[in-house]
């Protein structure tokens, strides 16, 4: 009898962990990160990534605020990337931006909304992106599952196009100004760390 409620309540530990996402990190008011993340071109040979070619587009770092995290389970892209980041730079790693703007991901978007804007809509728009994590190794990807909303991250490794042996693609946007459909980053990440 007190086997089955240990495994009980093991399982309702489980579930609530899988469905209700960890609390978020406050931060001090203010542009927390000001500078803009950083491209580079690279000279790398495709490599093989979980069954898919990898071609590196671009060097790229990162330093941002975690807007939020969406965990992926069943579409094609989380055979690469199980973890989206929604992140700020510039005006929206700010409290006091964000507190104005309402922000979710799902279904590999990251889609914002504002009652009134507390700054114009282009510093918004270019200020922050949805990235989808393909992690190097499982030691990076445990790194990325560890990431909270509200933490100030540095990610380095390359923007990239991964291409699947039947012609599937999913290439990485390779400017920051962009929006819409195509405007995401992939990024193949060789390492986080939270500041």
């Amino acid at each position: 009898m007190a086997a089955k409620k240990l495994l009980g309540v093991l399982a309702l530990g489980v579930m609530a962990v899988v469905l209700f996402p960890e609390g978020e990190r406050t931060q001090n008011e203010g542009v927390l990160v000001e500078q803009l993340p950083r491209q580079a071109p690279v000279s790398r040979a495709p490599f093989d990534h979980e069954g898919y070619r990898i071609d590196a587009l671009a060097e790229f770092e990162i330093d941002a605020r975690v807007l939020g995290k969406e965990r992926y389970w069943l579409d094609r892209e989380s055979d690469l990337s199980k973890y989206d980041l929604a992140l700020g730079w510039g005006v929206m790693s700010d409290s006091r931006v964000l507190e104005r703007i309402d922000i979710r991901q799902s279904g590999r978007w990251y889609r914002w909304r504002s009652e009134q804007l507390p700054v114009p809509r282009q510093q918004i728009e270019h200020s922050s992106a949805n990235m989808h994590m393909v992690p190097a190794d499982s030691y990076v990807e445990r790194q990325i599952a560890s990431v909270r909303t509200g933490d100030l991250v540095r990610i380095s490794g390359y923007l990239i196009q991964a291409t699947g042996d039947d012609g599937w693609r999913w290439q990485s946007s390779l400017t920051r100004d962009d929006v819409g459909r195509g405007a995401c980053e992939v990024i193949y990440v060789e390492s986080i760390e939270i500041l």
